[in-house]
């Protein structure tokens, strides 16, 4: 049954992850609108970190967790740390990414991040996609790729979620999964 859950989960994040991305994120409106605008440049976050408060991840989460419509979210930027809160009906959600000066800063910030984090467990093989991961035991993903650090925290979520029942961890994983195919794509 877990693996069906997992399953559904993945075909939902499929069907954004093929619909391309979007690097403007930060600028929507409407419904799932941020509460500030930050715009992408100097002193500003790049356009890969305001992915995670793009549509992409929105529909992902609003597929995955069978919502009626895309969730309020807020966004801040500051010490070089672009964070986007999802305000769902069952409570925060919420990715970050942290700008390193390189990719050696960006592995010192997620080595300590890994203890801050403890107990964590490493994604290996290929569900790492082929960058340094680990899971927490408290529900959140955190992937580093050239000098950024993306963590994707559900650790305020309810222990399942959504129609299918799944995992605080395999929703940050699969919202992490959305975002790193975003990157790569606007290489």
């Amino acid at each position: 049954m877990k693996r069906l859950k997992l399953l559904v989960a993945l075909m939902a994040a499929a069907g954004i992850l093929l619909g391309g991305c979007a690097t403007s994120g930060a600028a929507t409106t409407g419904a799932g609108s941020t509460a500030s605008s930050v715009t992408a440049g100097k002193g500003g976050p790049t356009d890969s970190a305001l992915m995670v408060c793009g549509e992409e991840p929105a529909s992902s989460i609003t597929q995955i967790l069978g919502l009626d419509k895309s969730p309020h979210k807020v966004h801040t930027w500051a010490n070089k740390l672009y964070t986007c809160t999802y305000h769902l009906p069952m409570g925060e959600f919420v990715l970050s990414v942290k700008e390193s000066a390189d990719d050696a800063a960006a592995i010192a910030y997620f080595n300590d991040l890994q203890t801050k984090l403890a107990p964590t467990t490493p994604i290996e093989g290929l569900a790492n996609l082929g960058f340094p991961a680990y899971n927490t035991t408290a529900g959140a993903t955190v992937f580093v790729k050239d000098n950024m650090t993306l963590q994707v925290d559900a650790s305020k979520l309810p222990a399942t979620l959504g129609p299918h029942n799944i995992s605080r961890n395999d929703l940050s994983y699969q919202v992490a999964t959305v975002i790193l195919a975003c990157w790569k794509e606007h290489q």
